[in-house]
């Protein structure tokens, strides 16, 4: 089991590097899925539908907003070849693309990733309902003022 990727003909470092994005996806999957049902519940609002646009679009905000949030985190201390080396993967199609192989360049890179991932993650899933998410159904500045007057 230990690479799932049924097409062999890709080199060691390939294969690896799938093998990591495939465990951050299911990590990443895994925070914001939390983050969506925490929040849900603190709302008194009913659990996620998958099938339900309004919640892909929430899980999608979190999915982005956690993973902006491991990249300032793990980018603050590298040092400048750390730092070129993890550049190198801004040509993606979209955002999140970006994000997710800045995400495979830092665990290749730091020896304590998935550490500090987990410290990361604990800060996410530790903030209130709202402040991490899209900031829709009650999210908002507004919201959050009025509820602690």
């Amino acid at each position: 089991m230990p690479f799932r990727d049924p097409d062999r003909t890709h080199g060691l470092g390939t294969r690896i590097e799938l093998e990591v994005r495939e465990r951050l996806e299911e990590a990443v999957d895994y925070v914001c899925l939390e983050a969506l049902v925490q929040g849900r519940r603190s709302r008194g609002l009913p659990a996620p539908v998958a099938d339900n646009a309004a919640d892909r679009r929430e899980y999608t905000q979190h999915v982005q907003t956690f993973l902006q949030q491991l990249e300032r985190e793990l980018t603050a201390g590298l040092d400048a070849d750390q730092r070129r080396r993890v550049d190198t993967t801004s040509a993606a199609p979209n955002e999140e693309a970006r994000l997710m192989r800045v995400q495979v360049a830092l665990a290749r890179l730091l020896p304590d990733y998935w550490q500090r991932f987990d410290a990361a993650r604990a800060r996410y899933l530790a903030e209130p309902a709202g402040e991490s998410g899209s900031g829709s159904e009650g999210g908002g500045l507004l919201a959050r003022l009025f509820r602690r007057g």
